[in-house]
């Protein structure tokens, strides 16, 4: 098979060490499953992306969908990251971490009116709206509150970006944003709305994009639409150009923010607005892999599985995208290959990790690395089968820290009670 060998997680006398840490180790330690991350691959990867946009007044907001682990939200925050919050949720983390609202998005296409309430209790930097109807909703609530809602519209170029269709989400028939071709008439209504401070434009694409000519046609399109906006007397103070940006899970070949800037800075450069990112994927998802265990193993007339204690509770993409995650022993193996399904124990058929996948023959005990686990993994684990959810270990250099503790089975229970009085005969 072939093993990932990277300056974050690489391997030393055949075992494999996420920097300067034994995997094998955090294994025994903590026990399995167990998400690790890799503090220096954050940061290098937030470096990377803001210093190839160094040459414009341009912020990074950390999307917390991604990881909102308090400590690896706190890494992007302390590097001088905002943080884009898609939930009430999400920004009681982000408060939490003492993350300064007038550095926070708030985002998502249904939010709830006690969300807009939140935003505007709070005074978040930029409240961004994906319908008329919600645009009307916030003015109506800035009114009742005595505010001005600052806000920005999210606009749907309907541009295929060319990833798979569950994580696209700029094209007319997904959920997301304002039709391009509505996008002027709703500016302009939103413009007169007696309690909304219009600041600016948003796009997000979709995920995991791999190539940089999705984002060429759409910025072409909404740099257009700005032209045109402020022609008509609407002040556009910034330009949201979300985040999706691909990262390597297989053979993928992503552009780096450096290729993405080389392309489309030309274009900015005809807009006179701050530029917004929204990354999270880039960020943290080859910064992160999921420690599992071998349990059993065992063949039938077509097909060998490998049994592990990790689930789709622990890693949700594999169910539900068909993604792919490349799998391999933490001790480099002399065992001979063989194609296996590597499957969790939970009582689903699409409870898998990886389908027919060529891996050393695995013994029991043996401990695999599930990679690209620093995204879009923990966040979207579950409870499903009464599991506890894994625990979170962060690395820096030759120290590692707990960052969240494995669940225990009171925490499942939380405040769930048997009723006596329901019982009575």
């Amino acid at each position: 098979m072939k093993y990932i060998d990277t300056p974050y997680f690489h391997y030393e006398n055949d075992s494999l060490k996420c920097e300067e840490v034994s995997l094998a180790d955090l294994a025994a330690e903590y026990g399995t499953p167990a998400y690790v991350y890799s503090k220096n691959y954050f940061r290098d990867r937030f470096r990377e992306f803001t210093e190839a946009f160094s040459s414009v007044n341009h912020t990074i907001f950390f999307a917390a969908k991604s990881n909102f682990n308090l400590n690896v939200m706190k890494i992007f925050y302390d590097l001088g990251s905002g943080i884009d919050v898609n939930s009430a949720g999400e920004f009681y983390r982000a408060s939490k971490i003492g993350a300064d609202p007038k550095r926070m998005l708030f985002t998502g296409v249904g939010k709830t009116e006690d969300e807009i309430k939140l935003a505007l209790e709070n005074d978040v930097l930029v409240i961004k709206a994906e319908s008329f109807q919600e645009i009307e909703r916030i003015n109506e609530i800035a009114k009742s509150m005595d505010k001005k809602a600052p806000l920005a519209i999210r606009v749907n170029p309907d541009v295929d970006p060319l990833t798979h269709p569950y994580i696209s989400t700029g094209l007319a028939e997904n959920k997301f944003g304002i039709d391009a071709s509505q996008a002027f008439d709703v500016f302009v209504e939103s413009a007169a709305l007696s309690n909304i401070d219009l600041h600016g434009i948003d796009m997000h694409i979709g995920s995991q994009i791999t190539s940089v000519d999705p984002y060429i046609e759409s910025v072409s399109k909404i740099t257009e639409l700005i032209k045109k906006l402020k022609a008509a007397g609407i002040d556009i103070k910034h330009y949201d150009l979300g985040g999706g940006m691909g990262i390597t899970y297989k053979d993928e070949k992503p552009f780096s923010p450096k290729d993405l800037a080389d392309r489309i800075l030309p274009v900015l450069s005809k807009v006179d607005c701050e530029i917004f990112f929204e990354p999270g994927r880039f960020l943290t998802g080859n910064g992160g892999v999921l420690l599992t265990k071998v349990l059993y193993t065992k063949s039938n007339r077509i097909k060998n599985f490998i049994v592990v204690d990790a689930a789709m509770t622990d890693l949700l993409r594999p169910s539900i995208y068909n993604a792919y995650h490349h799998i391999q022993p933490v001790a480099k193996s002399a065992a001979s290959d063989i194609t296996a399904d590597i499957v969790g124990p939970v009582c689903e058929s699409g409870d898998f990790l990886a389908k027919s996948r060529i891996i050393p023959d695995c013994g029991r005990n043996e401990i695999l690395a599930v990679l690209s686990a620093g995204a879009y993994a923990m966040v979207m684990s579950s409870n499903y089968n009464a599991r506890p959810r894994a625990p979170e270990i962060l690395v820096d250099g030759e120290n590692h820290y707990l960052v969240r503790s494995r669940e225990t089975y009171e925490h499942l229970l939380y405040d769930e009670q048997i009723l006596d009085k329901l019982h009575q005969h």
